[in-house]
């Protein structure tokens, strides 16, 4: 055993860090064992974000700790997301999932008890008031079931469950063995009621049976939480829907105005549609912002509803709507209503997009317009400056011309101080077209060499 057990530790030193939470992660929300009769309530706390603090977990445990405390029981590891316990009187089923944490209390039923009675002594009876106080505002969910233990032959008192429930009454056969009859309504003493009867379960078929209803009720309530913000979002999409309609017909005539007149559009006007587009496609942002995970969500718990209304492999009873049916006509229709909701915002974002690029490049194209017309405006004012500079080119030649022959005349004086033969306005007078002729040279030159050295140093 010894050899067998250092080969093991040896072995598990090869794992995964991940492989074992990862292999223990499909058996932490394990079934309840019930053995009919048995009576259930079931709690689902949700609290958002902004109530329950940025770590969801540790106020789900607080709440937990709480109840243990009470009852003298050792709470569960902080980390923990399923705990069971059996506190004598009643047995206690937790768990915490993403949004929200389930409470399950379980009470066998003593002998033969009536079903019909079986609500007047729920197990709720055993947990202190002050900690249910301590719940307020966070209970999205809060049921009765009654599981019993029926005989395969006796048939289902329909007068009886119309009495127990008040609204319309769903009921069908369900897994080869078993009935489930509820209305989904909140009934006067705040819970939603349902009845699980046994006709002929197999072993561990009964939690099973309780655990996907339970299941169903919850993810549906979780579900819907999403139809109010639908609701909301609708008057504010059709508000921007219609000033994107305005803008986009302003945009139209805009064009139209230019296509037939040929007069350039005001740019003030267009930076003012610019700027209102852009505020309505950071209203639509902010819109899927505040939607996106809650549509998702919903998305989610519906599927999960449907998958669990399917793993009931339900039966008619006859003249009874079975729960696929109910939820296809009640839930379906407000899922669809969060899903066009969803898609509405996208479609709108993607107009507003198009309507945003397409203003974008009439005012990129307006802009280029003006570029060219300034453009065209500095050709002329070079051309001008050309013809300007040419005639300041001229008076330079005729400038320095003077002040150069001004220079042969006094060269022409100090020769003819010199006592040699040289008239120096005669001398001046011939120097006039070579001076000239020389300064004209000089200074096309120096331009050649100066337009030529330009280009070289870009």
């Amino acid at each position: 055993m010894s050899d067998a057990y250092r080969d093991y530790a040896d072995f598990s030193k090869l794992n995964h860090a991940m492989r074992v939470p990862l292999a223990a992660e499909i058996h932490s929300r394990p079934f309840l064992k019930l053995d009919a009769p048995e009576t259930l309530t079931h709690f689902a706390l949700y609290a958002p974000q902004e109530v329950a603090g940025a770590n969801h977990r540790a106020a789900q445990h607080a709440i937990l700790q709480e109840l243990c405390r009470h009852f003298g029981v050792a709470v569960p590891h902080q980390q923990a997301r399923y705990f069971y316990h059996d506190f004598g009187r009643f047995r206690l089923k937790w768990e915490c999932h993403t949004e929200f944490a389930t409470y399950t209390f379980v009470e066998q039923a003593q002998g033969e008890a009536d079903w019909r009675h079986a609500f007047r002594q729920p197990p709720l009876r055993h947990v202190p008031q002050e900690w249910l106080a301590s719940l307020h505002g966070k209970i999205i969910v809060a049921a009765h079931v009654a599981l019993t233990n029926s005989g395969a032959a006796e048939p289902a008192d329909v007068a009886a469950m119309r009495e127990l429930f008040q609204g319309n009454l769903v009921g069908s056969s369900v897994e080869h063995g078993g009935e489930i009859w509820t209305d989904f309504l909140i009934q006067p003493d705040g819970f939603s009621r349902f009845v699980v009867r046994d006709l002929a379960l197999r072993e561990s078929q009964a939690g099973r049976l309780v655990g996907k209803l339970l299941e169903i009720e919850t993810y549906r309530m979780m579900a819907l939480l999403a139809l109010p913000q639908a609701e909301a979002t609708q008057p504010a999409l059709n508000a921007v829907e219609n000033e994107l309609a305005g803008l986009t017909a302003t945009l139209v005539q805009s064009d139209h105005d230019v296509s037939t007149t040929a007069v350039a559009r005001d740019s003030k006007e267009e930076q003012q549609l610019l700027h209102s587009i852009t505020s309505l496609a950071a209203r639509v942002e902010e819109l899927s912002v505040n939607n996106s995970y809650r549509f998702g969500a919903a998305q989610a718990y519906f599927s999960l509803v449907q998958a669990r209304i399917q793993e009931l492999r339900e039966v008619r009873i006859e003249g009874m709507p079975t729960l696929e049916e109910f939820m296809g006509r009640r839930l379906a229709p407000a899922m669809h209503t969060c899903t066009s909701v969803a898609r509405r915002q996208e479609a709108l974002a993607i107009r507003i997009a198009r309507s945003n690029d397409l203003l974008r490049t009439r005012v990129g194209i307006e802009q280029e317009r003006q570029n060219r017309k300034i453009l065209q405006s500095l050709d002329t004012r070079s051309a001008q400056q050309l013809r300007l500079q040419q005639a300041v080119e001229g008076l330079s030649v005729v400038a320095i011309s003077y002040y150069s022959l001004g220079l042969v005349g006094y060269a022409g004086k100090a020769l003819k101080a010199a006592n040699l033969p040289v008239n120096p306005e005669l001398l001046t007078g011939l120097m006039v077209p070579l001076v000239m002729a020389g300064v004209w040279l000089f200074l096309r030159k120096l331009h050649k060499q100066l337009h030529t050295a330009g280009p070289a140093r870009h």
